[in-house]
C-alpha cells in the first residue's frame, strides 16, 4: 500500500450547498438510481459498500447515490490527486472510501469541498486502468455539499 497525504482542508468551496433536512428530489443529480445508499440503514450501507469493493465488476454501469464525508488524497508517486466519499459503519469505528471523479473542468482546491464535508453524489460505477492496474470509481456530474 502506498501512503497518501491528506490534502489541505482549508480551501473554500463554491458549489451547491443544501441543508440535509431540506433535501428533496429537486436536489437530485441524476433521474434514475440503481443503488440508493442514502435510504439504507448504516449497517446495510456499509454492507453494500463492502460488496462494491469485493465484487466491483458486478456494479459496472450501475448508477449509485451515496452520502458521506469528502476526502482528497494526494499520491506523491505519479503526482496524482484522488477524491473519495468516505462511509462509516454503524458504530463509526470503521470507514470505507470509494473513489469518485467529477466530470468537467473542476480545479482542486478551488472547486472542491473542504475535507470531511458531508457530500452527496450520484454517478455511474466504472472500471479504469492506471499504471497497469485496474481500479474502480464513481463518475459524477455534480457534488452536493450539506
Amino acid at each position: 500500500t502506498t501512503p497518501v497525504a491528506e490534502a489541505d482542508s482549508t480551501t473554500a468551496f463554491i458549489a451547491q450547498t443544501v441543508d440535509p433536512q431540506e433535501a428533496t428530489n429537486d436536489n437530485e443529480i441524476a433521474p434514475e438510481v440503481d443503488i440508493d445508499l442514502t435510504v439504507l440503514s448504516s449497517t446495510m450501507i456499509f454492507g453494500e459498500v463492502f460488496n462494491m469493493t469485493m465484487e466491483p465488476d458486478s456494479y459496472i454501469g450501475k448508477t449509485v447515490k451515496m452520502r458521506g464525508q469528502y476526502s482528497a488524497s494526494y499520491l506523491e508517486e505519479g503526482d496524482k490527486l484522488y477524491h473519495f466519499v468516505v462511509i462509516l459503519d454503524a458504530t463509526a469505528c470503521c470507514a470505507q472510501g470509494l473513489e469518485f471523479v467529477w466530470t468537467g473542468d473542476h480545479v482542486y482546491p478551488e472547486d472542491y469541498p473542504v475535507n470531511k464535508s458531508l457530500i452527496e453524489i450520484i454517478g455511474v460505477w466504472e472500471k479504469y486502468e492506471e499504471d497497469g492496474q485496474v481500479w474502480y470509481r464513481i463518475r459524477t456530474e455534480e457534488i452536493i455539499v450539506f
